[in-house]
């Protein structure tokens, strides 16, 4: 079962949502966990190679994603953007992930995708993707195959994302931003595609709750905690593969 099933209402309006930045010294490892959804195959090695990803998005196939939004979006007038999903290729093609600094106003501190809010000169969300991508880390749009798009998720900070999926072809050199990247790292493609891999969180405070998909990453002496709109967007992204 889905989180965007469990999460689904009964009838009517939307029930109020819990706000996890409302919750005290809230940590996200602490929470408690519904499932991990190790009954669900993993994407075969055979499918993630760079020509059966081409192949994929030339031809997509009829899918459903498992998460489309956040619960609990804030109440504001939606604004467009756009992540990218950077797949490195490498001798096993990896997910390149970024982590956020401290010091930013939204998500500070969480792994994210390298992207962000659209310009009008972006032209569409491929544009929003590859700009935002050099601005963060640094790397050079011809590094940089666009193979297509996933659907849009919208955050709970009101942002309509589109998920735009490129190969990254190695010569690249990182720049990270200070002001925005504390740090960037990659994780295997084929342990993302894992669903031994997907676990499924919740909490309950003051009477409301909030559900979500983690997929932790031992990396070396780090976990990279990977969870929240992140970890949605790469279960999507599993979806896709599978369908």
């Amino acid at each position: 079962m889905s989180v965007a099933s469990l999460q689904a209402p009964s009838s009517g309006a939307e029930p109020k949502e819990l706000q996890l930045s409302s919750v005290p010294n809230f940590d996200p490892r602490l929470a408690p966990m519904l499932g991990v959804d190790d009954h669900l195959p993993a994407i075969p090695e055979g499918l993630l190679t760079p020509e059966a990803l081409r192949t994929r998005f030339a031809k997509p196939p009829l899918w459903t994603p498992d998460v489309m939004r956040d619960r609990g979006v804030i109440d504001r007038e939606p604004a467009n953007a756009s992540v990218l999903i950077p797949i490195v290729m490498r001798e096993k093609p990896t997910v390149l992930l970024t982590q956020r600094t401290v010091k930013l106003a939204k998500h500070s501190g969480q792994i994210a995708f390298p992207g962000g809010k659209a310009d009008p000169g972006d032209g569409g969300p491929d544009g929003t993707a590859l700009r935002e991508t050099h601005e963060e880390v640094g790397i050079e749009r011809q590094f940089i195959e666009v193979l297509g798009q996933l659907n849009t998720y919208v955050t709970v900070t009101a942002f309509n994302v589109t998920p735009v999926v490129a190969l990254v072809h190695e010569g690249f050199t990182l720049r990270p931003s200070p002001d925005e990247v504390a740090d960037v790292f990659e994780v295997p493609l084929d342990f993302l595609m894992d669903p031994r891999h997907h676990q499924r969180h919740f909490l309950e405070w003051q009477g409301l709750r909030r559900e979500w998909y983690a997929m932790p990453y031992q990396d070396g002496a780090t976990q990279r905690y990977i969870w929240g709109a992140t970890a949605g967007m790469l279960r999507n992204f599993y979806r896709f593969l599978s369908a």
